[in-house]
Formats: structure tokens, sequence, C-alpha cells
């Protein structure tokens, strides 16, 4: 009988060894840390970042996130998975196999946010990529120390192959007539062995050290952030979150579209502040709303039922983006202005808009010049082709002039606000009234049939949501149009759910 050979392992250098060791301790390490800051971090949960994927895979993961059973195991199969799979790396126990159940996990990271060609969004990403990103490089690694028995080299494996061996070798010695065959002496401690099993506890040790200082450090930095008192700023901010969410903004028809009753105002993301004598404020918001920021911002808007922005042409790109990305499907009504109204107009369409309206300062302007056949111009033109098409106003002159010249545009942007914030009673106006006469205002709107989208309701942050939400529901507002930062949009999204869920008490009908 011929026996067949058994192929023996592959050379493998002290060199070679060595760095995959290294690599394997690396990689343990990184899933170790991922798994100890999840585990430290107070109600850290995966919820976020599986609604965030929008690849083939993102029904599934949504589904993961709305259902608390398997959020649960998602939140704990993260922290453990990752804190085991981390520690066993590095100590080279089970090495082979953690390798194997560190990549699946890896896979899944990979899959709810692939670089792919439609963008990298819902990721911090320091560099650029194009398929391969460092969670696939990282997975690739997986697989190579999957070939090799690193933890042999240097960790705890060495002692379990050793102990594996022996037990299969194991002679029997024959003792005198009449007795159990003798159970051989224990083997010679094997030095050697020893130090491979033990070859990676210091990096383990180190480990434990720079995580010690580095809770030190961010527990140095909590206490000052909440015991600063004295600061002339504030340290601690309690946001709302989506877990907070009390239900959807409900919609309403202008023309035949369906827009939700709080509309997402794009000042803020471009950088239209209005922030009175405060000259930096434009520049700095501007700077927070980056590309991603104003993605995460409409992706939160439309979870809280807000399905519309209204702005800029300028904006038309970072929307069509945001579309082409499959991360949402706000829609944007755009307001066409300057001295190329009609070329505005145009732009908008061809650019998605769901709804078009003359720009409130360009139609205040156009009144003033007697120029309203060049608005007729443009609702014509708008609504050539199918959709709404409206007029914007700061001045109720502006509102009242249109509907004498026979002007009848599918809704209405109006401003409207109380003038009791401080600076509206200032003597000289500086960019801080958005609504001078709002009693004529809301006695001109309660005649209009036109739905009408008020606009400026909290002049310009002046004014707190409480106040100018209830002031322009009650006194005749079909929708509101809102700058809103997205830590602002929870509490603003429940506080419009309160009041349109609540008793108002309008002196004009509901006109959509």
């Amino acid at each position: 009988m011929k026996l067949r050979r058994k192929k023996p392992a592959p050379h493998v250098t002290l060199i070679q060894s060595t760095a995959l060791v290294l690599l394997r301790v690396a990689i343990g390490w990184h899933f170790l840390y991922e798994g100890i800051s999840k585990l430290l971090t107070p109600g850290w949960s995966a919820e976020g970042y599986l609604r965030g994927s929008r690849w083939i895979f993102a029904e599934t993961f949504t589904k993961m996130a709305s259902d608390p059973t398997q959020l649960f195991v998602v939140n704990q199969l993260n922290k453990w998975g990752l804190m085991l799979i981390g520690l066993c790396l590095v100590l080279g126990l089970f090495s082979r196999l953690v390798s194997l159940l560190g990549a699946v996990l890896v896979l899944f990271y990979y899959a709810a946010y692939p670089p792919l060609f439609l963008g990298d969004f819902g990721t911090v990403r320091e560099g650029s990529y194009l398929i391969v990103d460092k969670n696939l490089v990282e997975i690739l690694a997986l697989c190579v120390l999957m070939l090799f028995p690193t933890g042999r080299y240097a960790g705890l494996d060495s002692f379990l192959a050793r102990r594996k061996k022996t037990a299969a070798v194991v002679p029997v010695i024959s003792g005198p007539a009449g007795m159990a065959p003798m159970s051989p002496p224990p083997p010679a401690p094997d030095r050697r062995a020893f130090v491979q099993g033990i070859a990676t506890l210091p990096f383990m040790v180190a480990f434990g050290a720079a995580l010690v200082r580095k809770r030190s450090l961010i527990s140095h930095e909590e206490k000052d952030l909440v015991d600063a008192v004295s600061s002339a700023t504030i340290k601690t901010f309690n946001f709302a979150s989506l877990k907070d969410l009390k239900g959807e903004i409900p919609k309403a028809a202008i023309g035949s579209k369906q827009f939700s009753r709080v509309i997402l105002g794009g000042n803020l993301i471009g950088g239209w502040a209005h922030a009175r004598d405060l000259i930096y404020v434009s520049k700095l918001v501007k700077a927070y709303h980056h590309r991603d920021k104003i993605f995460e911002t409409f992706m939160l808007a439309e979870q809280c039922g807000i399905n519309a922005i209204l702005t800029n042409p300028i904006l038309c790109g970072t929307i069509n983006e945001y579309w082409r990305q499959g991360l949402g499907k706000i829609q944007f009504i755009s307001d066409c202005g300057g001295e190329d109204l009609l070329e505005r107009v145009t732009q908008s369409i061809d650019k998605g808009a769901a709804a078009c309206y003359v720009q409130g300062a360009t139609a205040d302007r156009l009144a003033a010049e007697g120029k309203f056949d060049l608005i007729a111009q443009a609702l014509d033109r708008i609504r050539a082709n199918g959709l709404p098409a409206g007029i914007g106003g700061h001045d109720v002159i502006t509102v009242r002039a249109c509907a004498d010249k026979g002007l009848k545009p599918d809704f209405w942007m109006k401003t409207v606000h109380p003038k009791t914030y401080w600076s509206a009673r200032h003597p000289e106006e500086n960019d801080n009234v958005f609504c001078k006469e709002p009693e004529e205002t809301i006695a001109f709107m309660k005649d209009r049939q036109e739905p009408w989208i008020a606009f400026k309701i909290l002049a310009a942050g002046a004014i707190d949501p409480k106040e100018g939400f209830r002031y322009a529901f009650e006194n005749g507002a079909d929708f509101i149009c809102v700058g809103m930062y997205d830590f602002q949009m929870v509490e603003n999204a429940n506080l419009a759910l309160e009041l349109l869920n609540g008793n108002l008490t309008r002196p004009r009908r509901w006109s959509a």
C-alpha cells in the first residue's frame, strides 16, 4: 500500500514570519480599540451608520436599524466582535479562524459604504477612493493572514499546537506484569515555545498603557467641558436626535405637487445668513455646510418628513449630486431672481426644480418699476413646463400690486413675523426687519385663495421657533420655510407637529 506523503508547509523565513505577525498585531490593535471605543461610548449605536447606507443592501440595513431586536444584536456584534477578534489577533489565539471572522465583519462595513462610481458620501474619508479603500485593503490583509499560521510563529497558538502534538504522539510504557501501562513523564519545558507563546504580550501591555492614557485625556477634556461654567460659551449641548422624532411633517398640495408644511430654507446652506452686524457669520455658516454636511442635512430633513428645500439656483448642482448618489429625493423650490430672471427660471427647470417663483427682492424691485409683464412672463415659462409658479415679496405692496394687475400665481411667498425682537425696534433699519407691516400682510393674505408659503418667520434667527412657528401658522400661512442647522431639525419638526396637530386659531382657511 502506497502512502501519500503530506505536503510540507511552505517555508517562511524569520523576516517573513515577523512581518506577518506585525501585520496581524496591527490589525488586531485596530479592531480591539474600535470595539472598546464603542463599548465605552454612552449610547453608541450602529443605527445611523445602517440608515445612511445607500448601496444595493440599503434596504436590508435600514430594516436592521428599524427593528430594535436586530439593532441590539448588530450593536453587540460590533462591540464584542471587534473586541474579541482584535484580542485574539494580538495574542495570536485561533489566529487563522479569527482572521476569517474579521474579514467577514469588515466586508459588511464595505458593503454598506463602498467607494463606487456614485461617490463616497456617508463616511469620514481623509483620502479619495475608487472601489479600493481601507476596508477592502484590511479584508485582503486578513485573507493573507488566513493562509499562514502566524499564531504559531508568535502567539498562543504555539502552545495549542505543541499540546496537540504532544497528545498525538504519546508513547505507551509497559509496566511490570499485572500493572497498568505507565504514562510518560511530562515533557520538559520548551523555552523556545514559551517565548513564542508570549511574544506578543508586550503589545498588549503597550495597548493597555495607551488606552489608559487616552481615556485619562478624554476624561479630563469631558470634565473641562462640563465643569467650565465660567466660560463665555456654552460647553455642553443636548441636541434632539431621530429617536426623539414624534412623527412626520404632514404634506399638502401646491398645484400638482405635494410639499411638506415645513420647508427647509436654503439661506444658511448658501451662506446668506442675514447676521446684521456680525460680518463673519455668512462665511462661518458656509464653511460649516460643506458637501457632506449638506447631504446629511437633506437626509435628516427627509427622515423628519420635510420633503423640500427652498433655495437659490446656485445650489442646483449640489442637489443634483445628492440625487445622483441615490441619497434621497428631496425636492427643491427655486427662488429665481436677479437681472436675468427668465434665464434663472430656465436654469432651475433644467436642473429639476419642483416649483419656481419670482424671488422676493426681485419681485419687490420689478413691482416698484412697474415691470409686471416680466413677472407674468416668468410665471408663464414656469407653468409651460408643468411646474407650480409663485410670486415672492418682502413688502406687502408687492403682492398687493401683483394681485391688482391680475397676476394669479399658484402660490405666494411672503414674509411674516412679529416685530417683538430687540433690533426690530431700532430706529434705523439694517438688515433686521423682513416684514415691515405684519398686520397688513396678515389682513391681505386672509382673502387670498392661493397657498401661502411664509418665510423669514424667525426674522433670520431673532425670534424663537416656538413663537415664530405659531405666529405664522395662526395668522394664515399654509407652509413655513425655515432655515435650520442639522442639530435643530428634529426639535423644530416636533414643534411644528405639535402645532399642526393641536388647536390653531386661524383667521384664514387652509388653502392647501
